[in-house]
């Protein structure tokens, strides 16, 4: 089947006007880098993601999951693939009691501000993590001393034999920036956090509080994935960055940021292969000067 065949019989499931065929990923990431996805799906429902999920199975069709596409940078050559993203409209959720049951493609601010409005304290650190619910939860994300490990009760999700599966907070086996998702490929449908009761003028000012430290100390006004690298244990990235000499330092129209040399930005005119380039540099760099082997945190994916 050709990517148009691919494109008209998933417009079957989900609706034409959630399918596209050479789709820009640059309009779908946070770096706006990116060649065309083949197919590219917005669906509204579990049922049309597990719908598209077995067809691609069936066919054997590759299939790419992604959210916001805040932690992803996309080759120049595009993805030869179905790409389904879950943060246009698939964004349900429900609050009962201490605990919001949300759809994966949920924006993390927009459920931090919904446990706002119910007086719900344990996400103020999600306030400004620029990704979904699910990816979130696949990556373990934090920020200022909290993490989904804390929230998060249970998982629902689609393992590699189409089965859904439940999880409790032990069996997501959380680490650092790491679940057992990342390693079994599951795609993730929906996620329950349990927060605290609290009081919502503290929740709303500790929330602004962390707001304004990452508008002081990271640099939001360019396009960017946040931080580039993991922290590797015994050091922090952006000193041993800094102290490379590499603050500022360009490869093409991609940057170190001179504010937080934990991020790469997109100064204007940047490829993926900008980025991608700079990445490597910064990575031979530490590891020839203090032997310290870099890890990408963000999720590098497509052709060349």
């Amino acid at each position: 089947m050709d990517k148009y065949s691919i494109g008209k019989a998933i417009a079957e499931i989900v609706g034409s006007i959630n399918v596209t065929t050479d789709e820009p990923m640059k309009n779908h990431t946070s770096f706006q880098v990116g060649g065309p996805a083949d197919i590219y799906v917005t669906p509204e429902s579990a049922e049309h993601i597990i719908q598209v999920l077995e067809f691609c199975r069936q066919n054997n069709i590759p299939f790419f999951i992604m959210g916001r596409g805040s932690n992803l940078i996309v080759r120049d050559g595009g993805m030869k693939c179905v790409v389904i993203d879950t943060s246009k409209k698939f964004n349900n959720y429900t609050v009962d009691g201490e605990t919001i049951t949300a759809d994966a493609g949920i924006l993390l601010s927009k459920l931090a501000n919904i446990a706002l409005k119910h007086s719900l304290s344990g996400l103020e650190f999600a306030s400004g993590i620029p990704g979904t619910l699910g990816g979130a939860v696949v990556m373990n994300a934090g920020a200022y001393g909290g993490e989904m490990s804390h929230v998060v009760e249970e998982t629902l999700y689609i393992d590699r034999d189409g089965k859904n599966v439940l999880l409790n907070n032990t069996e997501h086996e959380f680490g650092y920036r790491s679940s057992i998702l990342q390693k079994n490929g599951g795609v993730v449908l929906r996620t329950k956090v349990k927060l605290k009761k609290g009081d919502a003028e503290s929740i709303k000012d500790l929330m602004n509080e962390l707001n304004f430290r990452r508008k002081e100390n990271q640099p939001l006004e360019y396009p960017s994935a946040g931080s580039i690298f993991k922290r590797p244990p015994g050091y922090y990235t952006g000193k041993l960055i800094e102290e490379c000499g590499l603050k500022g330092y360009k490869y093409g129209g991609a940057e170190v940021s001179a504010k937080h040399c934990g991020f790469i930005v997109n100064t204007g005119g940047a490829t993926a292969g900008d980025i991608i380039n700079l990445i490597e540099y910064i990575k031979s760099t530490v590891m020839e000067k203090y032997g310290v082997l870099l890890e990408t945190e963000v999720k590098i994916v497509g052709e060349d």
